[in-house]
């Protein structure tokens, strides 16, 4: 008798992409998406609702973040299997993901067969990195700007991105389902680890760290 196929939650907010998952993840018997969902907070009801044994989870979503709906899901569950799929190649987000919870971290520009194994390896409990982020995680650990982004938490990594995409603070704690007060200080708190004194600054520094793709900003300008 073949055991039962790994079941898995999708996440990402484009509807084409998902459709491109779901052909890749079909040729293999193995592996069956049982949900879907668009943003963070459908993420986590979906992870309710269905209990999956692999969570797919993009990070630049709409509203609530990858990293925050990682991190919430974890919360809520601590052996939840999550593999980050990112076109993020910035080391530091790997960082910040597993930081958050997530097992595994693949590049969107890896091959088909680098995602079908981590989704296994994952589903194993074992860690997994994409070879491009593996590389990119030992050149970071040699120094440079990552270390600087290396001192925020998770939480403080996606309010970051938040700022630097001209969120406001009550739309920032909306998304995150927290105070308006509780973001500021961690605004505060940012620029103090970074050492920066303004937003422009900050906007600065982030753009120069790769922390978010300016092609991004102009999309949703």
């Amino acid at each position: 008798m073949s055991p039962a196929p790994i079941r898995i939650l999708l996440v990402d907010d484009h509807a084409i992409v998902r459709e491109g998952y779901r052909s890749l993840l079909a040729k293999h018997a193995g592996l069956e998406v049982v949900a879907e969902a668009t943003n963070g907070d459908e993420a986590y009801a979906r992870f309710q609702e269905c209990a999956p044994d692999v969570v797919i989870m993009d990070l630049s979503l709409p509203g609530q973040g990858g990293l925050e709906a990682t991190a919430r899901i974890c919360r809520r569950d601590p052996e939840a299997r999550i593999l980050v799929f990112s076109m993020h190649q910035n080391p530091t987000f790997a960082v910040q993901a597993t930081r958050a919870g997530a097992k595994g971290y693949v590049t969107k520009s890896s091959a088909p067969e680098v995602l079908i194994r981590a989704i296994y390896d994952v589903h194993r409990g074992r860690a997994a990195l994409s070879p491009d982020i593996a590389q990119a995680l030992a050149l970071a650990k040699l120094g440079g700007d990552d270390q600087a982004l290396a001192q925020l938490t998770a939480r403080e990594f996606e309010i970051l991105r938040m700022l630097v995409d001209a969120r406001s603070t009550d739309d920032i704690a909306q998304a995150l389902h927290i105070s308006p007060k509780t973001v500021s200080n961690c605004h505060y708190q940012i620029k103090k680890k970074l050492g920066v004194a303004t937003d422009i600054e900050l906007v600065r520094l982030a753009l120069r760290m790769n922390v978010l793709d300016p092609l991004a900003i102009s999309d949703r300008a």
